[in-house]
């Protein structure tokens, strides 16, 4: 079985805490579905052409139909023609959402989690909080464990710890319900509140 690095509050290594077996039995495919889904919902969705119809111009006929020896044509509209409509282009109405159902959502994140676990870069600590605000103090707290970037996962956000974190560029801090299967994947390292990670655990 994973588990995840307990820290102190020096944020040094203080134990072990064990994630449910059944997280090991959970198939990678609900963490694609998820992420599927999650990539889509965030689509700009802004890319749109315009057909004939919505093109300015091409009231006249551009020759007469017969005589010029050349192909007849009735609009400079036409896709056919440089300037003209676009035949079959996108629309910015269109929807990319994808549906995803609670419990898929739910195995997602447990596969995330486990997948962390498995690769020592799941971290749990008692309480997340910078007292000063500073950005070195944060830093210090990456630099300790030895991580190249962390998703910080807190139970609620406040004021000095968000200002510490929000200079860090590869760090991004979170509530716990902003967590989600993407972002775990999305960060190398994943540092938890233990109160957040025991009430998913205890949920499953």
């Amino acid at each position: 079985m994973s588990s995840a690095i307990v820290l102190n509050e020096k944020f040094e290594n203080d134990g072990e805490l064990t994630l449910p077996e059944n997280y090991e039995n959970i198939s990678s495919h609900n963490l694609y579905i998820y992420v599927k889904s999650y990539l889509a919902s965030i689509r700009a969705n802004t890319a749109s052409t315009k057909t004939r119809a919505e093109v300015s111009g091409g009231g006249k006929k551009p020759w007469a139909q017969k005589g010029k020896g050349g192909a007849r044509a009735g609009s400079n509209r036409s896709p056919v023609w440089v300037g003209g409509g676009v035949t079959f282009g996108p629309k910015s109405n269109r929807n990319y959402n994808q549906k995803v159902n609670k419990k898929q959502k739910k195995l997602a994140l447990q596969y995330a989690l486990n997948e962390k676990a498995a690769k020592n870069a799941l971290f749990v600590v008692d309480s997340i909080s910078i007292e000063s605000g500073k950005a070195k103090d944060a830093a210090a707290i990456i630099k300790t464990l030895g991580a190249r970037d962390a998703l910080i996962v807190k139970e609620l956000v406040d004021e000095k710890t968000f200002l510490a974190f929000r200079n860090l560029k590869n760090c991004y801090l979170i509530e716990a319900n902003e967590l989600n299967a993407y972002l775990t994947t999305a960060y190398y390292t994943v540092v938890i509140e233990k109160s957040i990670l025991e009430t998913i655990t205890k949920e499953g």
